[in-house]
């Protein structure tokens, strides 16, 4: 993707199941798995970058020692930094030769059984440490601790928050990441107190009652009376001080988590491959959550799934099989490849199906896949053209002829290359627009001006910033006939608010050609019944709520609007002509069938909250103009 964008974070959560001891033994070390852990975190570093975290938990630490260690940076590097303070934190051990697991349950902080880590990608609040996950809800009493990571974003933080102040509480922040601490904290009080009231009944040693009460923690029933009211996509992770953790998926499945599980060990991650990776383990080894389950391990190491809410249709994010994601999923680079292919029959009408005298290339690197795909359309088109014209010929084929034809190829060049990252000293825009020109530069030589046309495949156009700035340019340096850009996602014009960071409508490309189709052709009064519509939906429940912002596009057909977008990013000073081409709703659909969330393509938000967040980003583009 040329547009940067934050988007959804990592989690990853490790329970071992076995004494410290035995990983000694089998593995040779102490730090099985924070090793582990490193690993899951590094391999998911695509998901975050503005902060990381790691949280231990120690089961059966001594009384009076620290059995909750954490981690955390909001640094450049932030893993690198976090991990430099676990080997800090252990160096201990490098002097205890005969260590054993005893002496390392009071004397070494990180070393434990259970661990949860987390990368951060801002889509709220500031880039503070205290925004970096894990988060701690203190206590004192060891089944009240609360540890907390999480990939979410709540539609509905301020009806939760509410909900709080009314329950008795007063929260020390208005976000996201408070709201759900608290809210599942205080359904974690409530069943302590439960559990506690009924076994003091039958049993005066306290000691015991605690005892048993670590035990019959029921972690399903807190679950399900903390997230009823949730409106948002979300994977959250907890581990509670008794030992007992889970990872929950939102009812829609919009945020993705995947799970493994043997003899020795749990794993939950965001992602797939990190997981068979790490693990070394096979495709078919490693699970989905599915919708409103979650995977709950005791503290005694069981582990068991429950469905804590009613599943919903599926809609998990389908950007993150298109973008977000690894490639390296088998599933993903399948459904990557699938939408460069169907992207043939648009590709091959804008050319004019004129493949002698076109180029493809790619870029950023993330569309390797997706060209690949499209290089497989071209190709078995090609492949039928050729069976046409040497049937055409029949017996009058010459050796020469033939092999002409034969000789035909799909012409594919490594034309973009992005150079390191570049910064520029320079404040003035019209310097900085020259400078940012060269964040690409292009490969000389291989375009016959004037002749060739251009194809170029990106994973998506979200703002079109980086196309008008730096790559239509460079590419015209190469004087082509024609550059067309293709996008392997369909039109972006919604607003995501389950974890992606596109909040504003000006900052969608098509957006803003739709606005400027409804000028051109005399519907500017649209606009103004949308506004009117949105202001009047404001006081309105979540459930009574309709997206009017489709009304802005309905008027015209995806292939006005990408021409109008076209229009709009085409610099004024280059010479070739441009094209840009989206992938269409139905090609999506077919190349990523499982994975249906589409509402920033289709305005088809899953839950209540979305049809909220799209008029309210509406209202504030009528009245501030973002």
């Amino acid at each position: 993707m040329t547009d940067v964008l934050n988007h959804e974070c990592g989690i990853a959560l490790i329970r071992l199941r076995k004494p410290l001891d035995y990983y000694k033994k089998k593995y040779g070390t102490w730090f099985y798995g924070l090793q582990r852990l490193y690993l899951l975190l590094e391999k998911q570093h695509n998901r975050g970058q503005d902060g990381a975290g790691v949280a231990a938990l120690k089961l059966n630490a001594p009384y009076g020692r620290p059995y909750i260690d954490r981690a955390r940076s909001n640094s450049a590097t932030p893993i690198r930094d976090v991990f430099d303070t676990i080997n800090s934190a252990t160096a201990i051990l490098e002097q205890q030769h005969d260590a054993d697991e005893a002496w390392i349950k009071e004397n070494v902080p990180y070393l434990a059984e259970l661990y949860l880590g987390h990368l951060r990608y801002r889509t709220h609040g500031s880039l503070s440490i205290e925004y970096v996950h894990p988060v701690v809800r203190p206590s004192n009493w060891e089944s009240r601790n609360l540890v907390i990571a999480g990939n979410f974003n709540l539609t509905n933080t301020d009806e939760i928050f509410d909900r709080l102040i009314e329950i008795g509480q007063h929260p020390r922040d208005l976000s996201d990441t408070v709201t759900v601490l608290e809210k599942i904290g205080f359904f974690l009080d409530k069943e302590n107190e439960h559990v506690y009231k009924l076994l003091r009944e039958t049993e005066d040693d306290k000691r015991k009652v605690l005892g048993l009460l670590a035990e019959q923690i029921n972690i399903p029933e807190v679950l399900r009376s903390a997230t009823g009211h949730f409106d948002g996509g979300y994977a959250i992770g907890g581990m509670i001080g008794n030992g007992d953790s889970f990872v929950l998926r939102d009812a829609h499945g919009i945020r993705p988590a995947y799970y493994y599980t043997d003899d020795e060990i749990v794993v939950v991650a965001s992602e797939r491959p990190v997981i068979q990776t790490t693990m070394k383990v096979e495709t078919a080894a490693v699970k989905e959550l599915l919708p409103g389950e979650a995977i709950i391990i005791k503290r005694n190491g069981n582990w068991a799934l429950h469905q804590i809410l009613p599943a919903e249709k599926r809609m998990a994010c389908s950007f993150e099989r298109i973008y977000f994601s690894r490639g390296t999923d088998t599933d993903i680079y399948r459904e990557r490849k699938r939408l460069g292919e169907r992207l043939t029959p648009q590709i091959l009408k804008t050319i004019d199906c004129d493949l002698d005298n076109t180029i493809f290339s790619y870029i950023p690197n993330t569309a390797e896949t997706a060209f690949l795909g499209m290089v497989k359309g071209l190709e078995d088109y090609m492949i039928e053209e050729k069976k046409k014209q040497i049937l055409a010929l029949g017996k009058s084929i010459d050796t020469m002829t033939f092999q002409n034809i034969m000789n035909k190829r799909v012409r594919v060049e490594k034309i973009a290359v992005k150079d390191v990252k570049m910064r520029t000293f320079i404040t003035e825009d019209t310097s900085r627009n020259d400078m940012v020109e060269h964040v690409y530069d292009v490969t000389y030589g291989v375009v016959r001006r004037g002749l060739d046309n251009l194809v170029i495949i990106d994973d998506s156009i979200v703002r079109g910033t980086t196309l008008k700035q730096s790559i239509l340019r460079i590419l015209d340096r190469l004087e082509p006939k024609k550059i067309v850009v293709v996008s392997s996602a369909p039109q972006i014009r919604y607003p995501d608010c389950y974890g992606i960071e596109m909040s504003h409508m000006t900052e969608f490309c098509a957006f803003l050609a739709a606005i400027e189709l409804l000028k051109d052709s005399g519907q500017a009064g649209v606009i103004e019944d949308v506004y009117r519509k949105c202001k009047a939906q404001q006081n309105l429940s979540s459930n009574q709520l309709v997206n009017h912002v489709k009304d802005i596009y309905r008027p015209f057909t995806p292939e006005q609007i990408s021409e109008k977008i076209t229009e709009i990013l085409r610099p004024s000073d280059i010479k070739a002509e441009v094209a840009i081409v989206y992938q269409s709703l139905e090609n999506l659909h077919e190349a990523c069938p499982d994975n249906l969330g589409d509402w920033y393509f289709s305005g088809d938000y899953p839950t209540p909250g979305g049809n909220k967040v799209v008029n309210n980003a509406f209202i504030d583009y009528y009245e501030k103009g973002i």
